[in-house]
């Protein structure tokens, strides 16, 4: 029997252009990074999408080396979209990280740029793309190559935008001229690493995209769990990603006493705004009106729903965003 989809789920989903084109997304995304395919597998990764989808969340991202082995998030995760209203959801997908050996099996050629899309569509058992990036930059292949591949991707009717993921401000800054040179399809998003603690996007990234008419979608928000409860009282939770790929050596790594301390200090600031730390952390990030959508992962739908009610709550007084500032360094540049 088929499933049937919440009638309201269009009602309080907040959704944002991107950028100036007509693309609009949803303030929060959903994608399956390690999880979906990782160390969840298909049944957890159909409740997270449905719940998802339940509560306005229209799009989900994935990458062709995501899930264990690599490309095994696209093809557990395509079957569920199977199940789904196909014209109703955004699905994204990259390439540009190592994924088959030779010479052709990474970074930005256009041998590598279609096969990997073509690749990554019939994982997921799908017709087109919504967006397909180019997942990091290749400091050897010429932007005019990599541009032009994914603009041939449109061409051919495989991807409707155009995104790059990883670059630098000035990185990007350079796509946009060569693809504004060539004629090419435009980038229509940008999706950059960017949370609390890792502030570059503000002052290196940013204000390129928004000259550009670029939307941006920050991946890791949650700085991959930090900016969350699950560490804060020092033990590693055991279904946790910490316990179950990174390690113990990644939480000492990452969790020093004095971080600890800001970031105790910064969940309190949280339930003074009756929020979670995660909440705090999702509102926080989209409270920049450059920022089209916040990229989350899950591994349970009480996650999901935890993380879209961040919604509920999205503006800051001055005086707290002085207080996030000096407990995380603020957004001075670090060169």
């Amino acid at each position: 029997m088929a499933h049937e989809f919440a009638q309201d789920r269009y009602k309080h989903m907040q959704y944002r252009r991107c950028g100036r084109s007509g693309l609009r997304l949803p303030a929060i995304s959903l994608g399956g990074w390690e999880t979906f395919g990782g160390y969840r597998g298909e049944d957890v990764a159909r409740e997270c999408l449905y719940r998802a989808f339940d509560l306005g969340i229209t799009h989900f991202d994935f990458a062709n080396n995501y899930g264990t082995p690599p490309g095994n998030s696209e093809i557990v995760c395509g079957c569920v979209i199977k199940e789904m209203p196909r014209d109703e959801l955004i699905i994204s997908s990259k390439a540009g990280y190592y994924m088959w050996p030779g010479p052709y099996g990474e970074w930005g050629s256009k041998k590598y740029i279609v096969a990997s899309c073509d690749q990554s569509l019939k994982r997921m058992g799908l017709e087109y793309f919504d967006i397909f990036y180019h997942h990091r930059p290749d400091p050897d292949t010429p932007l005019e190559e990599t541009l032009g591949a994914l603009d041939l991707l449109v061409r051919q009717g495989k991807v409707l935008y155009i995104g790059v993921s990883n670059y630098s401000g000035a990185q990007f800054a350079e796509a946009t001229r060569v693809a504004q040179r060539m004629g090419l399809h435009p980038i229509t998003i940008h999706q950059p690493h960017y949370n609390m603690l890792g502030r570059r996007f503000e002052w290196d990234v940013l204000p390129q995209t928004v000259a550009a008419g670029t939307g941006t979608i920050p991946f890791s928000p949650l700085a991959n769990g930090l900016l969350t409860d699950k560490y804060l009282g020092g033990d590693i939770p055991a279904e946790s990603r910490a316990a179950l790929r990174w390690g113990k050596e990644w939480v000492e790594r990452n969790l020093s006493e004095e971080r600890r301390a800001s970031l105790n200090a910064l969940n309190e600031m949280a339930r003074a705004r009756g929020q979670t730390l995660a909440q705090m952390a999702l509102a926080w990030v989209l409270r920049l009106p450059g920022v089209t959508s916040a990229l989350i992962g899950a591994s349970s739908a009480k996650q999901v729903e935890e993380n879209v009610a961040a919604l509920n709550n999205l503006s800051f007084s001055d005086e707290e965003l002085k207080r996030i500032d000096a407990l995380t360094g603020g957004a001075t540049p670090q060169r």
